[in-house]
């Protein structure tokens, strides 16, 4: 199995640093071998050109032409249905817990903690339990 994942016009890519980061962006046309014009409207990042050492490609491509418009990108966006299938992606849910841990309060991490611990008891019990059954 090689790699698949190649810079291309239509492959949507992950914008890893920058202001817009943790969006989500189509290559519109390659530059040259550092850079590419990206376009986001679904994500709200505007047309721009990007360092590809920003961006971290996805398995997901657009049937586009070079230099294609703005709006040409959406409908093709919307026709694939790019953001539900970023949603279901591991990549974006990871995403996501990432921010909700970001976000727990001290105390909230605490019941974390006390719940982890309450799983790990029960689980060694149970553990417990059968290794006896077996003997």
């Amino acid at each position: 199995m090689g790699y698949n994942k190649f810079v291309q016009i239509g492959r949507v890519a992950f914008v890893a640093a920058g202001p817009n980061e943790g969006k989500l962006v189509v290559i519109v046309d390659v530059l040259d071998q550092n850079r590419a014009l990206c376009d986001g409207p679904c994500s709200g990042v505007s047309r721009q050109v990007l360092n590809f050492k920003a961006l971290q490609l996805t398995k997901f491509t657009l049937k586009l032409g070079p230099g294609a418009r703005t709006s040409t990108v959406t409908k093709a966006w919307n026709k694939d249905g790019i953001a539900a299938k970023w949603a279901e992606s591991s990549w974006a849910k990871r995403q996501e817990n990432r921010a909700v841990r970001a976000s727990l309060s001290d105390f909230d991490r605490f019941k974390l903690m006390k719940a982890k611990q309450a799983r790990r008891g029960m689980q060694s019990q149970l553990y417990a339990r059968a290794k006896k059954s077996l003997k």
